[in-house]
């Protein structure tokens, strides 16, 4: 099969999500290896002012995953069992589970079907006596409607912990995601824009809280294994908290330092596959993602097509098999969360009660966007869409 610049399409398989490593976190990680400090050490702390600085906060906490942070913010924020939590129906089911996880109960608000969004009347329109936080999520890198999450906040009282695992790069109204609420939340997984394999980070409003974070996960000890056991002798510690055991190692660290460092030159590259995707596929019976807003900053980390059998003539699944079968790989993001049979069971929700996550679950399709990303691999992938549809 050829396109009209005379490409074949590819022998080998697309890895959706592939992460760009370079030479530097290489050599990050052989040296330490070489330094015998595996575990939670300087190179966190290292990392854990990189992203702060980035950020413009004084201080961060490094984790092991998004879904940690999400967890240690909500036991922070000082959630009680019955207290509700309202978020989106399109998210990863790590985003109900932490909320489970603390002992809060999870309800849901329908998303505006253009953002992809959770929708900030939808959310009013959720909140009960019980409601004590709201969790917003950067779907795909592009920012919420803050203003509006915030203003509700403020009028009800209530928590914002910003689910922002899309969203490193993100700003809105030319303020950074993830300094809007008292929590932010950040994921650094291998397919994430900064990379470190496991790992995630939050941010938090006040600075009592990231230490308050920094000993949650740490079994809720008051010194961590580098202030235990390093050069200036063994400290004693006491444990203060039932914590968890949420740390970032610095194997993780070492290889965030350097993926922290290009984050604006790999957002510069994701950007101009995105608006070559939004190009190529303008003319398509397909839904394309909506351009971010002005005075707004997509992260571009998901691109994301709606494939309504209507208009393209092929079932969603049917056109992942087929891209598939051309050796491009894809991914779901998401089926909506009341399509899963445990909230189903646990909460007795149904997908037609969230239409608009619901249609979207159905019909989206996320294609390659990363760094490593070449210009042959993006002219692939759009030669397959083009000969799907």
């Amino acid at each position: 099969m050829e396109n009209e610049t005379g490409l074949h399409e590819r022998k080998n398989f697309l890895v959706f999500g592939s992460p760009s490593i370079g030479q530097e976190e290489i050599a990050e990680v052989v040296d330490t290896l070489e330094s015998g400090w595996l575990g939670t050490g300087p190179k966190v702390a290292q990392f854990e002012k990189a992203f702060a600085d980035y950020k413009g906060l004084a201080q961060a906490a490094a984790v092991n995953s998004c879904t940690a942070a999400l967890h240690v913010s909500m036991i922070a924020a000082n959630l009680n069992p019955g207290d509700e939590v309202i978020t989106t129906p399109l998210t990863f089911c790590a985003t109900i589970n932490a909320i489970i996880h603390a002992g809060a109960t999870p309800v849901l608000a329908d998303i505006n079907p253009q953002t992809l969004n959770i929708d900030p009347a939808a959310i009013e329109a959720r909140i009960t006596p019980r409601t004590k936080a709201i969790l917003p999520v950067h779907f795909a890198g592009l920012p919420c409607e803050m203003d509006a999450i915030m203003a509700l906040a403020a009028r009800y009282h209530l928590t914002v912990i910003e689910d922002c695992a899309h969203a490193i790069e993100t700003e809105y109204k030319g303020r950074k995601a993830g300094t809007f609420g008292d929590f932010g939340c950040f994921s650094f997984y291998v397919t994430k824009n900064v990379v470190t394999g496991e790992g995630g980070m939050v941010l938090a409003k006040r600075e009592e809280d990231i230490g308050r974070i920094k000993m949650l996960a740490l079994h809720g000890m008051s010194k961590d294994a580098w202030h235990r056991f390093g050069d200036a002798g063994f400290k004693h510690y006491y444990v203060v908290e039932c914590g968890f055991k949420y740390n970032m190692m610095d194997l993780q660290a070492a290889i965030g330092i350097h993926q922290l460092a290009r984050v604006e030159s790999n957002w510069q590259h994701r950007q101009a596959i995105w608006n070559r995707y939004q190009q190529a596929f303008a003319d398509l019976p397909v839904t394309c993602p909506l351009d971010p807003a002005p005075n707004t900053r997509h992260g571009y980390h998901l691109y994301t097509l709606l494939i309504d059998k209507e208009k393209t003539g092929i079932e969603r699944d049917a056109f992942l098999d087929a891209m598939t079968a051309l050796n491009i790989g894809v991914g779901v993001h998401y089926l909506s969360i009341p399509e899963h049979p445990f909230y189903q069971k646990q909460f007795g929700w149904k997908p037609e009660d969230y239409p608009h996550a619901m249609k979207v679950g159905r019909q989206t399709v996320s294609l390659p966007l990363s760094a490593k990303l070449t210009d042959k691999e993006l002219e692939d992938v759009i030669f397959a869409v083009k000969a799907v549809i």
